[in-house]
């Protein structure tokens, strides 16, 4: 996939979450979930500017797990830091985050990582999301990654899904 396809998977697999982050009564946390999942959405692509191989090590779930780990705990220091950056930013004047936000940042982030494998499995060249553990190799074969279609399909489902995930709850 290419990154329409990659953000579209990435809110399609969060719009569950906004939903029940929204009907929690968090509504701030609901858009800085978008954020990270949206940013984190095409990070494991990075690979074609490092000296790995493509769909390499960032295609994982190690790197999804670490990534989410590594979020959660520079969330979790920007809080304690004095409640620092754009998570203070992300809320009104004089409302405070809940203590699980750097938990949910942190889950946000891992789960866009994942979205991103499962978004590459789909194509021909598929991935292997165990590596180093398995060389087990997963591939759907439903569309090439360079398919404009599908990438604006996935782009306009997960768009779609946030959408009405947080306009169906009170």
């Amino acid at each position: 996939m290419y990154w329409r396809g990659h953000v579209g998977i990435a809110l399609l697999a969060y719009a569950p979450v906004a939903g029940a982050v929204r009907v929690a009564g968090e509504p701030e946390l609901t858009v800085l979930g978008a954020a990270v999942a949206v940013a984190f959405s095409t990070l494991p692509d990075l690979d074609h500017r490092l000296p790995v191989a493509h769909r390499g090590p960032t295609h994982t779930v190690a790197f999804a797990v670490a990534g989410g780990a590594f979020v959660a705990l520079a969330a979790a220091v920007a809080s304690l830091a004095g409640g620092g950056l754009a998570l203070a930013a992300a809320t009104p004047a004089g409302t405070a985050l809940p203590p699980w936000t750097p938990v949910f940042a942190g889950g946000v982030a891992a789960l866009a990582l994942c979205s991103h494998v499962a978004g590459d499995a789909i194509t021909p060249m598929g991935i292997r999301p165990f590596r180093p553990l398995s060389g087990w190799h997963l591939t759907l074969d439903l569309t090439p990654a360079a398919n404009p279609s599908a990438n604006r399909l996935f782009l306009g489902i997960g768009v779609a899904a946030i959408a009405l995930s947080v306009g169906l709850t009170p």
